[in-house]
């Protein structure tokens, strides 16, 4: 999918203060049903510029095969396009002490590349969009919704899209579906049980 040049470099321009490395656009088919939406680029595919290509890219490859889908059948986008990072300590030899670390983005981040993801879902117009994590959805849906307290449910309806420096609810009403972030897992194992449970609904609702 190709962007206006204006939309990214004005994004770009706003995050040069950041502490943020890479840009990821987007990758998959621009005509699918399904929009992917995470939350940023990890450091591998800040390198690549391709989504979900590193541990976390594994464990949804897997929810894929769990749920009959290919990636070339959707188009997997984020909420911020460059890698959020933060510098930590590290006893790695050949470090020297130092190394960056995924961070959560800021709102001022989110804000940043908001209408780069404005600007696909309205190009896409896809029947669903699943909402991978807390900050997918919160930007998607509102900070009324928690990913705990949603999870596998169906939400229909506008999604907020960033207008005069301030987000207002879009006119077209979507289907979003909240699922944990994939690396949610890596650092909470007993969610396992309620990520499969939730695949389960969204699989019954794709099957419709």
């Amino acid at each position: 999918m190709q962007l206006p040049e204006y939309i990214i470099n004005k994004a770009n321009k706003k995050m040069e203060d950041e502490k943020v490395e890479g840009f990821v656009l987007g990758n998959g088919n621009p005509e699918a049903d399904i929009m992917i939406v995470g939350e940023a680029p990890g450091e591998k595919e800040a390198v690549v510029g391709v989504p979900f290509i590193g541990r976390a890219g594994d464990e949804l490859d897997k929810q894929f095969a769990y749920l009959g889908i290919k990636r070339e059948d959707v188009y997997i986008t984020s909420v911020v396009r460059s890698r959020p990072y933060k510098w930590v300590d590290t006893t790695k030899k050949g470090s020297g002490g130092r190394r960056k670390a995924n961070r959560k983005p800021n709102q001022r981040e989110i804000a940043a590349h908001a209408p780069i993801l404005d600007y696909q879902i309205n190009e896409i117009s896809p029947r669903l969009i699943i909402a991978l994590g807390g900050v997918a959805l919160e930007r998607l849906a509102g900070k009324q919704y928690k990913i705990s307290e949603v999870l596998g449910e169906l939400i229909e309806g506008p999604v907020y899209q960033w207008e005069n420096n301030e987000y207002v609810l879009s006119e077209k009403q979507y289907a979003v579906f909240p699922l944990y972030h994939p690396a949610a897992v890596f650092y909470n194992p007993v969610i396992k049980k309620d990520i499969y449970h939730s695949l389960d609904k969204l699989k019954e609702y794709l099957n419709l």
